[in-house]
């Protein structure tokens, strides 16, 4: 085995507590949809993208965002509904990035089909508007190398794998998860931490996701 690099700064995980409040707005058309996307709080936008990755965390592949449940279940919009669930979350590492493509998808889809502003939702069937609050928790859980980063990871809940892989990376904008950033920074492993940021975490349930990054830094230690 391969002696253990120590880390120039410990990693330390966090884990998060989540709270879901309503914000008092909602649409009943596309055209109000659209209007609210564009001026809501990010921890709206993240919490109608995110949604079901946080619920449903046992779901492979996840359902798709909330957007994309109404048009097409509620107005029947079933193309702008696929449009919506084609959206690749992984590739926008910003809430504003994220936003502005999702407002595009909408806005070019109205232009090219302007009698889907005048279907309305039935009463009590409106999109209501949420927003993400999150309290994010330090653990005692400190490490310094790659032997004692695999043994907390086998141990620590979803919670925490969510906080360090999507939202440390999506709503704090950092360019890479907490995981590869800490190992290419502390431990100067960048093909590790490539490896780690390189394959689609929106494909895997959080359990899954757990076992594949045990597998990939295994591999690296057994190598």
């Amino acid at each position: 085995m391969p002696e253990l690099i120590k880390a120039k700064e410990p990693f330390k995980f966090c884990t998060r507590l989540h709270l879901s409040e309503l914000t008092g707005l909602r649409a009943s058309t596309l055209g109000q949809l659209l209007s609210i996307i564009k001026r809501v709080s990010g921890s709206c936008i993240y919490h109608h993208t995110h949604r079901f990755l946080q619920q449903h965390q046992y779901l492979s592949p996840e359902p798709p965002n909330d957007f994309a449940y109404w048009v097409v279940d509620i107005l029947g919009e079933d193309e702008l509904g696929e449009r919506l669930v084609s959206i690749d979350t992984m590739q926008y590492s910003t809430i504003r990035d994220l936003r502005e493509k999702i407002v595009l998808t909408i806005e070019n889809y109205l232009n090219n089909n302007p009698l889907a502003k005048l279907k309305f939702a039935r009463s009590g069937e409106e999109f209501h508007f949420i927003k993400s609050i999150s309290f994010i928790l330090p653990t005692n859980y400190i490490v310094y190398d790659l032997n004692e980063f695999v043994e907390v990871l086998k141990k620590i809940t979803i919670d925490s794998i969510y906080f360090h892989i999507f939202e440390a990376r999506l709503r704090l904008e950092k360019p890479t998860n907490d995981f590869s950033y800490w190992i290419e920074n502390s431990l100067g492993d960048k093909e590790l931490a490539n490896e780690l940021s390189g394959f689609d975490p929106y494909t895997r349930t959080l359990e899954d996701l757990r076992n594949k990054i045990i597998q990939i830094i295994g591999r690296k230690m057994v190598g």
